[in-house]
């Protein structure tokens, strides 16, 4: 399994979350995005249905009749009834997991502390590579 930490700085995390979404849909993969607030859940959902005409990125909410069907499903939980095989946690609040083949933790400087706690805790687990991405400009850089 491969967890990426993302720390957001620039971008606000929906921009963020539309970003990964789209590689994840490129890859012919299916993704889940937790956010334990509803409100951040539609704000997310507002901006990959905007992406445009020919780029829009189909979601839906957990629960909601036909979310297994979703390519990208919007839950306050992990599951994940999509089958999804990738995961965001775009609230920075890392959840413990398996299944995934794919997790992103989304933060900012408000969850810095405990991202770097994450990160020492996930440290020498067996079958796990992590990385770190920062956005320097407009770009997203890999730094560890």
């Amino acid at each position: 399994m491969k967890v990426d930490f993302w720390q957001l700085s620039r971008d606000p995390v929906e921009k963020v979350v539309a970003l990964i979404a789209a590689r994840v849909m490129d890859a012919g993969e299916r993704l889940l995005v937790v956010s334990a607030s509803p409100e951040q859940r539609q704000t997310i959902s507002r901006e990959l249905w905007k992406a445009g005409p020919d780029s829009f990125l189909a979601n839906g909410e957990a629960g909601a009749v036909g979310s297994e069907n979703q390519p990208i499903l919007l839950s306050e939980t992990l599951d994940a009834p999509n089958t999804a095989s990738h995961v965001i946690f775009a609230d920075g609040e890392y959840r413990e997991q398996s299944g995934f083949e794919r997790v992103f933790l989304l933060f900012d400087d408000n969850t810095v502390e405990a991202a770097r706690g994450i990160w020492r805790g996930l440290d020498g687990t067996d079958d796990l590579e992590r990385a770190f991405f920062r956005q320097d400009g407009g770009k997203w850089v890999k730094v560890a």
